[in-house]
């Protein structure tokens, strides 16, 4: 017994030496000092020895674990030293070097900001996927079979998608309000949620148009609400993203989501009012069309119009964004131009 632990001792010694990197030493430990490890064996069979060898078997195996434990510890440190790339100690005591941070970039600044402002009011923030389908983009919405927004001309269809039996038109998500639909199917009302985003149209690009934008949608649905509610909800986000009073108008709209519905427009900030091409120098841009939620849309949710009403609000949020920062252009946003972007730290 005693020549077999010696055994045992000089082959585990011999390994540790032999260890190229921290992982293997790792695995090898596991192999010499675990419970499958041929030391472990030699205690199992102790029962089967004299009360006086299984004394000198108990010492020689404590200090073999020992001699073990001492070297695994030894060769540990010696491959951590032999890791360094450094062919001298780094003196800690001198002054560091500039580093060149990276920060979010302003839309996801604003987003966040958004989200801070909705939660601090008790709404969900929910998101679900940039693929769409004619379902949730029109149908649900009541749009007319025969709507403009369902032809290629604004909308990006996925090839091949209508030519399958039984299964739905899909496309880019042109807006997010089909989202509406799809939660309140799920989580029922009373409900308060907003759900950020991309959004997907195929028009020709401006300094007001992009064909990948973003928007930001907000709903409330819960029993009488009140139109002032929604007046409320648009008045204490402006302030919240701006930090003062914004002066906004509001205009009918037709939306066939809403009844009724209404353009929302907010005093251009890049020129105070005064007019500029962002505002087509008429001093006030639209940043959110908004609404009371139609009846046939709560009916897609499976919610009772004589008992549920609701209000929306579809933020584009490029262009809250240029007007927080006075840019002129929204297609500098989406340019991935570092000189540009580095201005918003």
């Amino acid at each position: 017994m005693k020549e077999e632990l010696e055994k045992i001792k000089s082959k585990g010694l011999e390994r540790i030496k032999e260890a190229k990197d921290i992982s293997e030493l790792e695995e090898i430990r596991k192999e010499i000092t675990g419970k499958k490890s041929e030391l472990s064996d030699v205690l199992k069979h102790m029962k089967d020895l004299s009360n006086e060898d299984k004394k000198t078997v108990g010492m020689k195996v404590t200090e073999i674990k020992k001699d073990f434990s001492d070297n695994l510890d030894k060769k540990k440190e010696e491959l951590i030293e032999s890791m360094s790339v450094l062919e001298e100690p780094i003196d800690l005591t001198l002054p560091g070097k500039k580093v060149n941070e990276g920060s979010l970039h302003p839309i996801t600044q604003m987003r966040n900001d958004l989200n801070d402002a909705f939660l601090s009011l008790g709404f969900e923030v929910y998101s679900e996927d940039d693929i769409s389908s004619e379902k949730y983009a029109f149908d649900n919405l009541n749009f007319p079979k025969d709507h403009p927004a369902r032809e290629s001309m604004d909308t990006y269809w996925i090839e091949g998608t209508e030519n399958k039996e039984g299964a739905e038109r899909l496309c880019l998500r042109p807006h997010l309000t089909g989202g509406s639909v799809r939660y309140l199917m799920s989580h029922g009302a009373p409900a308060r949620f907003v759900y950020p985003g991309g959004a997907f149209r195929n028009e020709t690009t401006d300094a007001r148009h992009e064909r990948a934008f973003v928007q930001y949608e907000a709903l409330i649905v819960d029993k009488d609400i009140s139109f002032s509610s929604g007046m409320v909800m648009i008045q204490t986000i402006l302030e919240k993203v701006f930090g003062k009073k914004i002066n906004t108008r509001m205009r009918e709209g037709f939306f066939p989501f809403t009844e009724p519905g209404y353009e929302i427009d907010m005093e251009c900030l890049v020129c105070g009012g005064k007019g500029c091409k962002v505002c087509n120098n008429v001093g006030w841009i639209e940043v959110m069309p908004g609404g009371v939620i139609h009846p046939n849309v709560l009916k897609s949710a499976g919610l009772d119009p004589e008992e549920w009403t609701g209000f929306y609000i579809n933020i584009g949020l490029d262009r809250l964004v240029m007007m927080r920062y006075g840019v002129d252009d929204v297609r500098l946003f989406h340019s991935a131009d570092l000189r540009f972007l580095k201005q918003f730290k």
